[in-house]
């Protein structure tokens, strides 16, 4: 009978395992609800133990960037909720809007300008409850005010801020339409953008690294409270509320799957208690949305005037574009790109796909506002053993169909792979050229982008580009580097890259890299 001993064993095992997994992953004891978010987010995470404890849900997040998210919610991704800093772009959007059976207001905070503290007081913007957006565009328009936002078509806070400054600047007093759009105006402001991202998070540490060179950001309430309350920053961020209005993040909660609605609601009224409400303003320093909890003295005590939102996609559609092509700073991307002999078959596809993707021929949402823009310079080097081949492309027509980008598409068509890695030689080329484009034109903002699939083992080793790069005057150090990790690149290597020359690491090898390029233009 010693099997049936063994099975009873094994039986026990079972049964344990099991209930280990139910605890884990939702069942009786926790229903799980997949959440697609918006990368803001994250700070919450601390408390979803504390939210399972009380509503047996359990959140399973997948965070995103809006417009990634809202092409997700049309091509029919299965999620129980998605939570963003604010839904209104996405009901407004053919096809993701039908999909939100339902929403409920979470918490708030308001896009603002934070501005030095020195400066702000300089100008008469302390405790001035007349100062206007009309006031700050000047500022930023003859170069006093040089400023950091992420880019509107990547992250919500520069979308929202977008959408307020468009809407202060028109001066109608209601929902912005296409013919209210200053462009002039907007152009003028913009001209004060030194730094943008394609996230509110990342942007705050740039602008902590960078903040010698700026005068303030564009951001979050909240994210600007926390910079101020971390002891981050020389200088404190005197918040600025002009008196035409700012438009705040609601972050509304919306239910997707209707078959989770019983649990939604449960959610829901557990996120709106004044308990949580308290603990949400206490630890994300966004306010309450419910009038039974006191907005804290942490604060600014002025009266929120809120914008009208458009009620058109067009509108917020003219708005990127313009934003993109006309009004903001023009861009010089600088791509280096690995093209020696492992590269070969599945992954040199890949990658010219990926380039010819950023040229007009990606017809999806995320495709239409991550193409080569107006104005935009760009460069491509491709390297193996050495720099193989370097050539600039002047953006004059965005259109698919222009010479520019047929330009483009014949380069990537005509990569072939060869060759060892000179990934540190051909990333210092890339500086030179920068450099000598930053000396002729310094107004543009300046970028690379550096995508590897290996191992440098030719040319100049790590430690030399580090010495070269450290010798670099500071608005040369300013010009991040965006490191793709592809194939069998070698991670630590391309983070510390990005370390060193305040960019960020992309992984190619967990996402396509066509999306990767895509997330990247964000930060370009």
């Amino acid at each position: 009978m010693r099997w049936i001993r063994i099975l009873g064993v094994s039986l026990v095992i079972l049964v344990l395992a099991a209930a280990t997994l139910t605890a884990c992953f939702g069942g009786d004891d926790g229903e799980v609800l997949t959440v697609l978010a918006g990368s803001e987010l994250r700070d919450l995470e601390p408390l979803f133990d504390q939210i399972a404890d009380e509503t047996g849900l359990r959140l399973e997040m997948e965070y995103i960037g809006t417009l990634d998210g809202a092409e997700k919610l049309i091509s029919g991704l299965e999620v129980d909720l998605a939570w963003f800093s604010h839904g209104k772009y996405l009901t407004l959007l053919q096809g993701a809007g039908s999909r939100v059976i339902a929403q409920e207001k979470i918490m708030l905070s308001p896009v603002v300008l934070g501005v030095k503290e020195s400066k702000a007081r300089a100008w008469g913007w302390v405790d001035n409850p007349t100062l206007t957006w009309r006031e700050i565009e000047e500022k930023a328009q003859n170069g006093e005010l040089r400023f950091a936002m992420t880019n509107p078509a990547s992250s919500n806070s520069g979308f929202t801020a977008l959408v307020g400054v468009a809407s202060a600047l028109a001066g109608t007093g209601r929902a912005l339409e296409v013919a209210d759009i200053d462009n002039a105006a907007l152009r003028d402001f913009f001209r004060g953008q030194a730094l943008t991202a394609g996230s509110s998070g990342w942007l705050a540490e740039a602008y902590v690294r960078e903040q010698d060179r700026l005068d303030g950001m564009i951001n979050y309430e909240s994210v600007l409270l926390k910079l101020n309350a971390d002891g981050q920053l020389n200088e404190p961020l005197y918040l600025v509320y002009p008196q035409e209005g700012i438009i705040t993040a609601d972050y509304p909660l919306m239910l997707i799957n209707n078959a989770k609605r019983e649990h939604y609601e449960t959610l829901v009224a557990y996120l709106r208690t004044p308990e949580f409400q308290q603990t949400l303003m206490e630890q994300t320093l966004r306010r309450p949305v419910i009038p039974q909890v006191q907005v804290s003295s942490q604060f600014p005590s002025q009266l929120l005037v809120e914008l009208p939102f458009p009620n058109s996609a067009d509108v917020i559609d003219q708005l990127l574009i313009g934003y993109l092509d006309e009004q903001r700073v023009p861009a010089h991307a600088i791509f280096v790109l690995d093209v020696s002999g492992s590269m070969e078959g599945d992954r040199l596809d890949d990658l010219k796909a990926a380039l010819i993707g950023l040229t007009g021929v990606d017809q999806s949402l995320t495709g239409q506002f991550s193409r080569f823009r107006n104005r935009e310079r760009i460069t491509l080097i491709t390297f193996n053993s050495g720099v193989t081949a370097e050539q600039e492309f002047v953006i004059d027509n965005p259109e698919a169909q222009s010479a520019e980008m047929a330009q483009i598409r014949s380069f990537a068509d005509g990569l072939r792979a060869n060759g060892g890695t000179a990934i540190y030689s051909a990333l210092q080329r890339a500086y030179y050229i920068a450099i000598a484009a930053q000396q002729r034109d310094p107004e543009r903002y300046y970028s690379i982008v550096l995508m590897s699939d290996g191992e440098s083992n030719e040319g100049i080793r790590a430690s030399e580009f580090e010495r070269f790069f450290q010798q670099m005057p500071p608005e040369v150090q300013d010009i991040h580097t965006f490191t793709i990790l592809f194939g069998d690149a070698e991670e630590e290597a391309m983070q510390e890259l990005a370390e060193l020359t305040g960019g960020r690491m992309f992984d190619a090898q967990s996402e396509a890299l066509s999306l990767i390029f895509k997330q990247i233009r964000g930060y370009q």
